[in-house]
């Protein structure tokens, strides 16, 4: 491998000083909009695929509603979520993530989430995976890893050297590989798989009080996952096998369903959890902060037209209502602009005005023109803010929460750099039968990796999650365990 010293440079030719870590407000504070490298970065991935989407390309979608169940008025504010009985009307999307439009559904990837709820207060767009956790935890990383999934310039081929390069050089994606490779990394259906938030939110009632949450979306249906033989099989007879699924379960009235649950942490339990709360390569512990029932969600309609309702989806963890706001998870600050950036480029400034997108709730707002406007722009309104004419003005009641900052804007890391033990808990947790197949996964995706300093570095990484893990793989690679992880 080369040891040559290239500087990174930004597309201006300047160089980076930090490729790892964005620069945020204090150490645990918002991303600032003045690291111009991270906005380069996410801008430009953005419009790096014509037109399909860069991520998530190939999917499937249904309408439905959500019910709530149980009264967490005390917790936030957010109408939707506030009475028992009351239903909101909703879509969802369920994708893969690093295949192009035509790609199998059966590939072992992770499988999208998103789900849009057309509340009184505005849309609410919960985007999250079919796992609890990502492989990264700064937005800075993200064109970085999504390229490794992607094809190479080069052969245009799938490249694992590039995938386990970049994952044995970012250990804190070991806990997303570890469920990736294990039996869930390939769901029998989309209605036979959980669904998650994934990032840790905030959520404020009406006293202004906060708490942090995660959501949790358990599939009645039963998780279910595919033999890879078969997953395989149905890859190369039936492309569409889950998109065809959902369909056709929905259309003769077999409605899926799921039941929403979070998990709610004070707030100042953030600074005491032995885990960073904000840190989405990690999980909270049920037995510290249990499951509380939020609701369920049940998907009813098929779309009459897949482009228009389907394909136009547009969805961003930006798309918030009072009661639910950010948190500082890095990961989640990044997707705030990128998602909505995305949509502006893939479908146009005007994709809120879309039927899909547009809000059950009046939208009042200055913005006008565009491409592909599909109202009346506004007619011959006020168009501007402020104004003397009756103009819609702003509500100072539904301002987000504040919470402190503190400390230097710089680029920094998260303070915890355990990245071993949860997916050593996690090996550990499952049956003989589970393990055995999660290593045979694991050996299999790691053969044709074509440099054994990479194999070896990833090697390092699972032993230290758990020996047996570690030593397992590397047997079934033909590699010892390097001597300095045994010392």
């Amino acid at each position: 491998m080369s040891t040559k010293k290239n500087n990174l440079t930004t597309s201006w030719g300047a160089p980076v000083s930090d490729n790892q870590n964005s620069m945020t407000a204090g150490h645990r504070g918002p991303t600032l909009i003045q690291d111009v490298h991270l906005l380069e970065k996410l801008a430009h991935f953005n419009r790096e695929r014509v037109p399909e989407r860069v991520v998530h390309a190939k999917g499937a979608g249904a309408h439905g509603y959500f019910e709530v169940t149980n009264d967490l008025s005390k917790y936030t504010k957010a109408n939707f979520l506030s009475n028992v009985g009351k239903r909101t009307p909703m879509f969802i999307r369920f994708s893969t993530v690093a295949g192009e439009l035509g790609s199998a559904d059966t590939v072992r990837d992770p499988r999208g989430f998103a789900v849009k709820f057309y509340t009184e207060d505005g849309n609410y767009d919960l985007v999250g995976n079919n796992t609890p956790v990502f492989f990264i935890r700064d937005a800075i990383k993200f064109p970085d890893f999504i390229h490794t999934q992607k094809r190479d310039p080069k052969t245009h081929l799938k490249n694992p050297t590039a995938v386990f390069d970049f994952w044995s050089l970012s250990p804190e994606s070991l806990h997303q590989v570890t469920i990736l490779m294990s039996d869930r990394g390939i769901p029998a259906t989309f209605r036979h798989m959980h669904g998650f938030g994934s990032h840790t939110f905030k959520w404020v009632n009406e006293q202004g009080e906060g708490a942090w949450v995660k959501y949790h979306f358990k599939t009645e249906q039963g998780v279910k996952n595919l033999d890879v033989n078969l997953a395989a099989k149905l890859a190369g007879e039936n492309p569409d096998y889950h998109t065809e699924d959902l369909f056709n379960a929905i259309e003769n009235g077999d409605f899926p369903a799921w039941k929403l649950y979070v998990q709610i942490m004070p707030v100042e339990d953030a600074d005491t959890y032995r885990f960073d709360p904000f840190d989405v390569t990690k999980v909270w512990s049920q037995k510290d902060y249990p499951l509380i029932e939020a609701g369920r969600m049940v998907l009813d309609k098929n779309p009459e037209n897949y482009f228009a309702e389907v394909e136009q989806a547009t969805f961003s963890p930006g798309s918030f209502v009072p009661g639910i706001e950010a948190s500082p998870d890095k990961m989640l600050q990044g997707r705030l602009f990128a998602y909505s950036d995305a949509h502006r480029y893939r479908v146009g400034a005007n994709h809120n005005l879309l039927p899909v997108n547009r809000p059950k709730a009046e939208v009042n707002n200055y913005q006008r023109d565009g491409q592909m406007r599909p109202d009346s722009n506004g007619g011959g309104s006020v168009y501007y803010e402020p104004n003397s004419f009756g103009g819609p003005t702003e509500s100072p009641e539904n301002k987000p929460a504040a919470y402190a900052v503190s400390g230097s804007a710089d680029s920094v890391a998260y303070d915890h750099d355990d990245y071993y033990t949860q997916p050593g808990d996690l090996y550990r947790l499952l049956s003989e039968d589970e393990r055995t197949r999660l290593v045979e996964n694991m050996v299999g995706a790691m053969k044709p990796v074509a440099v054994e300093e990479i194999k070896l570095r990833q090697i390092q990484h699972i032993y230290k999650a758990d020996p047996e893990y570690g030593t397992r793989v590397a047997e079934g690679l033909g590699l010892s365990i390097p001597q300095e992880v045994l010392r």
